[in-house]
């Protein structure tokens, strides 16, 4: 009754069915760990952000390299900006998509050492992006600012290649070290992205903080492949039991039509 399933067609229609039941049950595990991934990173960017304010040096400090855990907590600082070596960081996006520049200044602390400030982002002047833009100025004199620390910026970690040959005071990442050799000082690990003071005139555009990533999505994806690898073998037995009625009624109909030409009778 069940021969048909050693046929070249259905051994096959088996071998891949055996063969994506573990194949989905797995997808659904990876999917599950980036679900708990995504989970965990969530939890610590909103333990950061709401985090009570620390003195910078109390999380960085010269050649220091900023880690997951100490990435978006909130620092204060005690300085001045030093925009005579301000530079700009080049093919940025604000929140519309538009690309533009990060302004990266100098913050000079009481005892000398620079704290790399992200001011926000400006609108590029014009397709040439050759031209040092115009930047609207900081606060002057001593003042005390606090922003979000984060890591320095790596090709490894951002993707975005180090171009060589730039412009004058323009460069492609945010990195301290390099920025330690170009400004011949002490700067301390990472930057930290500018909150208070707020800018006039909301101009560099502040950067917004950092988004939740969607882990819901990964664990729907998680059960949606565990319940493709249960509906496989359901799927199966339905073809099967499928394949099976066919074949018997097909069985049955060609018995009627050998009945029913045994009773003709015969012609004369």
């Amino acid at each position: 009754m069940y021969r048909f399933l050693l046929s070249r067609q259905w051994v096959i229609l088996t071998l891949v069915a055996l063969l994506l039941i573990p194949t989905m049950i797995r997808l659904g595990i990876w999917q599950m760990h980036r679900y708990e991934e995504r989970t965990a990173r969530n939890q610590l960017v909103a333990d950061a952000l709401s985090a009570e304010p620390v003195p910078v040096e109390k999380l960085t400090s010269p050649g220091h390299t900023v880690t997951t855990g100490e990435r978006y907590h909130t620092v204060s600082a005690k300085g001045r900006f030093d925009t005579d070596r301000e530079v700009v960081v080049r093919r940025r996006t604000n929140s519309d998509d538009e690309v533009g520049y990060h302004v990266l200044t100098p913050f000079v602390l009481d005892d000398g050492k620079i704290l790399l400030v992200n001011r926000g982002w400006i609108p590029a002047d014009g397709p040439s992006q050759t031209a040092f833009p115009a930047i609207p100025a900081p606060p002057k004199g001593e003042i005390t600012v606090s922003g979000r620390l984060m890591p320095a910026e790596t090709t490894a970690a951002s993707g975005i290649k180090d171009l060589k040959g730039l412009p004058d005071r323009q460069v492609m990442l945010i990195n301290s070290e390099q920025e330690a050799r170009r400004l011949g000082a002490e700067v301390l690990g990472g930057y930290i992205v500018l909150t208070t003071p707020a800018p006039k005139g909301d101009t560099p555009e502040p950067l917004g903080k950092p988004g939740n990533e969607n882990a819901a999505l990964n664990y729907a994806y998680a059960i949606q492949w565990w319940l493709f690898s249960a509906g496989v073998p359901l799927g199966w037995v339905i073809l099967v039991r499928r394949e099976r009625r066919d074949r018997a009624e097909a069985e049955a109909a060609a018995r009627e039509e050998l009945d029913a030409a045994d009773a003709e009778p015969a012609a004369v």
